[in-house]
């Protein structure tokens, strides 16, 4: 298994690995309910280290990323941030990412650690006839994120730069703990906070000193649990479980970041299903029946088999059971219900609108 820059760390912290993506990584160290409720009413830190990060330069780059992701580039200004996808020419989805514009000609691509591999080759196999240079240099960056109503006071403490500056999916590169970095106000959590990017052999310096000036502010280290459970809430999909390549964009409920206007890998595709209208759709749910929802578990309308459990957790603070479920377009209005079979025995679930979890914004 690979291990990130802050493989040491984890151990130190008594963090409990497990395996992810190839790598191992801490699952929790205290417990994913006591860290979850850390994010939402304080800070947590998460090493997102495992995350891949491919570069993507050249006169052409702008031409070829509007061609190959889903979402708008060729607008996007220097210093902006933008969610998207790499559609496949059905329309189904690669992988979902993060497109980062670092100059005119200089994109940053941060996408799912488990594709990483599979997302550079689809990127090389699409280059030709475009001037665009492409590395992937995921083994030299570490990232963290620190996420949470505290995470702004947190973080102000170790640089001078005025971090309210930066909106949201907006980034600055600057000099962090003397160390060159790229600070994004982005996250995975439905809180507010911030992404660092940093060389991997400065991952530990920062860390370090985030959890040193992290401390009076109740911050607390979090492991995949917690990040997986705050998605969740916030209505944030997961590659792999929410969607891929057998799901197509308008079915994942992201026709949000397919911009219409321009040419596309998959467009023609997506059209067509727009046109002839979706025959099933991912929707949130939550539990009638007193029981947890997980991944894979059977789906069951009108007493018929419908595939399963697409994302499913306890909410921590919600206090509910949750998930998220692929159903028939005309069961994915709020209220539908549904059953869910859990160990040989059928539990109610109904519809709810997405997102489950919406933070006050101040």
């Amino acid at each position: 298994m690979k291990r990130t820059p802050l493989y040491e760390i984890h151990k130190k912290l008594g963090g409990k690995l497990v395996e992810f993506a190839g790598f191992e990584m801490p699952v929790m160290y205290s417990s994913i309910i006591d860290e979850h409720i850390a994010v939402r009413t304080k800070a947590g830190i998460f090493d997102v280290s495992h995350m891949g990060e491919i570069f993507v330069k050249g006169d052409g780059a702008t031409e070829f990323l509007q061609w190959v992701t889903s979402n708008e580039v060729e607008k996007m200004k220097v210093g902006r941030a933008k969610y998207s996808a790499f559609p496949t020419e059905k329309g189904t989805v690669v992988d979902d990412l993060l497109v980062y514009k670092l100059d005119e000609d200089e994109y940053m691509l941060v996408v799912n650690a488990a594709n990483t591999d599979k997302d550079f080759d689809w990127l090389i196999s699409h280059s030709h006839g475009f001037n665009v240079k492409l590395e992937n240099r995921s083994a030299e960056i570490a990232q963290i994120a620190v996420q949470g109503p505290e995470a702004q006071n947190i973080l102000q403490k170790l640089t001078e730069f005025e971090l309210g500056k930066i909106k949201y999916y907006r980034f600055v590169e600057l000099e962090f703990l003397g160390e060159k970095v790229i600070i994004s106000r982005t996250g995975y959590t439905g809180e507010d906070g911030f992404e660092i990017y940093s060389a991997a052999k400065a991952g530990e310096k920062i860390w370090s000193a985030i959890m040193e000036v992290g401390e009076d502010h109740g911050l607390k280290p979090a492991g995949l649990g917690a990040r997986d459970t705050l998605r969740l809430e916030a209505g944030m999909n997961l590659y792999g479980n929410d969607m891929d390549e057998t799901t197509t964009l308008l079915e994942a409920d992201l026709e949000w970041i397919i911009k219409w206007e321009k040419d596309f890998i998959g467009k023609e595709a997506l059209v067509k299903q727009k046109e002839e209208g979706l025959k099933r759709k991912l929707v949130g749910f939550e539990m009638v029946d007193r029981a947890v929802p997980r991944h894979g578990y059977k789906v069951f309308v009108d007493g018929k088999e419908f595939g399963t459990v697409a994302s499913g957790s306890f909410a921590p603070y919600l206090k509910k059971n949750i998930g998220n479920v692929y159903l028939p377009i005309e069961k994915t209005e709020p209220g539908s219900e549904f059953e869910i079979e859990i160990r040989g025995k059928r539990f109610k679930a109904r519809v709810v609108p997405r997102p489950f979890y919406k933070r006050e914004k101040k």
